[in-house]
């Protein structure tokens, strides 16, 4: 599977905080940090919007670091991503992600 796939199915490569820790762009982190601290309800600092993607050694955001529970569970479960998971379809973390987002639902699938 494409190693910019997250155990979620999103995909990394379109994240824009990725983008910016690649092209170093601290105007779209602050973009990035302001919107994600809006739709969350929680401050996000600009400083924090540091990822290279998901499953790819490096650097994270705090949330996918260590608070992501669909990222802890598939490292635990030592899976590549949640789309060779058996609980897959009935999982309520997944189901946040994938109840919103076909093209996610799709990257698991393929």
């Amino acid at each position: 599977m494409n190693q910019y796939i997250a155990y979620c199915g999103l995909n990394c490569e379109s994240c824009e905080a990725r983008t910016a820790t690649m092209t170093n762009d601290d105007a779209l982190r602050e973009k990035v940090a302001k919107l994600w601290s809006e739709l969350n309800g929680v401050e996000i600092t600009s400083e924090m919007i540091n990822c290279v993607g998901c499953r790819i050694e490096g650097k994270k955001t705090p949330y996918c670091e260590s608070l992501c529970p669909i990222r802890q569970c598939a490292q635990e479960r030592k899976m590549e991503t949640c789309g060779s998971c058996a609980d897959r379809n009935t999982c309520e973390k997944l189901g946040m992600i994938l109840g919103n987002n076909e093209e996610a639902r799709a990257n698991l699938e393929g």
